[in-house]
């Protein structure tokens, strides 16, 4: 068992929770009960929900790479996180002036470098090189 790959998904699980139970009546619940236009806070809420489901699934897929090491599956998980981390620092930069305000970045780039770590860890024992 690739304990990176389970570290990754248990991350990716604990990101949904905070996305979720957090994030929603932050930053949800008040695009619902703004006066936006309802095809606007529609979209709102599938985009938020899509964002929960992809979470999700992304835990699943680490989970499963735990036991079923799949380099080029896991290095595409990677490229996923690291283009939410480009988002959160690019929007972050720009329309917020700082990264403070959505340090979603910061758990993305670790979920990234914990998915490598795992892929490594698998490139490694199939070599025949113990690992640590």
């Amino acid at each position: 068992m690739n304990k990176w790959m389970v570290t990754a998904a248990g991350l990716l699980f604990l990101t949904t929770g905070v996305h979720v139970f957090l994030g929603g009546p932050e930053i949800h619940l008040p695009i619902q009960e703004s006066e936006l236009a309802p095809p606007v806070r529609a979209v709102g809420a599938v985009l938020w929900h899509a964002v929960s489901v992809i979470l999700l699934v992304f835990g699943g897929v680490c989970a499963w790479l735990a036991r079923n090491p799949n380099p080029p599956l896991a290095w595409t998980m990677v490229a996923v996180q690291l283009g939410f981390v480009a988002l959160f620092i690019g929007y972050g930069r720009t329309l917020l002036g700082n990264l403070t305000v959505m340090p979603q970045w910061i758990i993305f780039t670790l979920i990234s470098a914990v998915i490598a770590m795992g892929v490594r860890t698998d490139k490694v024992k199939v070599s025949g090189v113990a690992t640590a």
